[in-house]
């Protein structure tokens, strides 16, 4: 029971698979399309199981009552499934649902996605993704569809706790270069060779003296007639 409702549950720490949670998508042509996720729950969690058994069984007290004429369906659905089994097309489940337990959440709203350090904030949808670790709020409700009956599970709200090695195949560049991180090395300080101020040039002009006739002391040029 959470917050004094007994069909929903707080987890405790999960990981994120199938995460849709930021655009909404159909998994089927007509079908509306939905927010989801798949939560990977350990095993080892056992007051979690314990919380979400609780609630599915007061899912199925509930539909009893209002939807299945009083009869427990007896090959109920549930929307939680053993990741060590396999799937109900008989394909084992992937290496990351081993030792988890395997819980389905959609909704047709969209849910608040926010990181325990500040709540107040949405995340962006690149720090969303398949992997990563967060603890979520969901709730279970019985339905009578199409002849069946079982336990659904309606998905509430996400709080990313931590980062986690992304599951859609693609390596992140911290795993990529781990250990080959460099430090950033600081520029030496530049000098500017100080230039040296040219002198002006200074021109002589040299004045040519008169040739001078050694007895008369008359120019010699004056003496040829120049």
């Amino acid at each position: 029971m959470y917050q004094n409702d007994a069909l929903k549950c707080l987890t405790g720490e999960v990981r994120l698979s199938y995460a849709n949670l930021c655009t909404p998508r159909a998994n089927n042509p007509g079908e509306d399309p939905k927010y989801s996720v798949t939560l990977l729950i350990p095993k080892t969690d056992i007051a979690t199981k314990a919380d979400l058994d609780a609630s599915i069984e007061a899912a199925a007290q509930d539909g009893m009552q209002r939807l299945w004429n009083g009869v427990r369906p007896p090959m109920m659905r549930t929307p939680i499934h053993d990741g060590d089994g396999v799937k109900e097309n008989g394909e084992p489940y992937g290496e990351e649902c081993r030792g988890h337990w395997v819980l389905n959440a959609s909704s047709k709203q969209k849910p608040d996605v926010v990181h325990s350090s500040n709540l107040n904030v949405q995340l962006s949808p690149g720090d969303v993704y398949s992997g990563m670790y967060a603890r979520v709020t969901i709730r279970f409700f019985a339905y009578a569809s199409s002849g069946n009956r079982g336990v659904g599970c309606g998905l509430g709200n996400v709080m990313k706790i931590r980062e986690g090695e992304p599951l859609s195949g693609k390596s992140s560049a911290l795993n990529d270069f781990k250990g080959l991180e460099q430090p950033i090395q600081p520029m030496p300080p530049q000098y500017i060779q100080p230039t040296q101020t040219q002198q002006p040039q200074t021109y002589q002009t040299q004045v040519q003296q008169p040739q001078v006739d050694p007895i008369t002391g008359a120019p010699i040029g004056n003496m040829l007639g120049l």
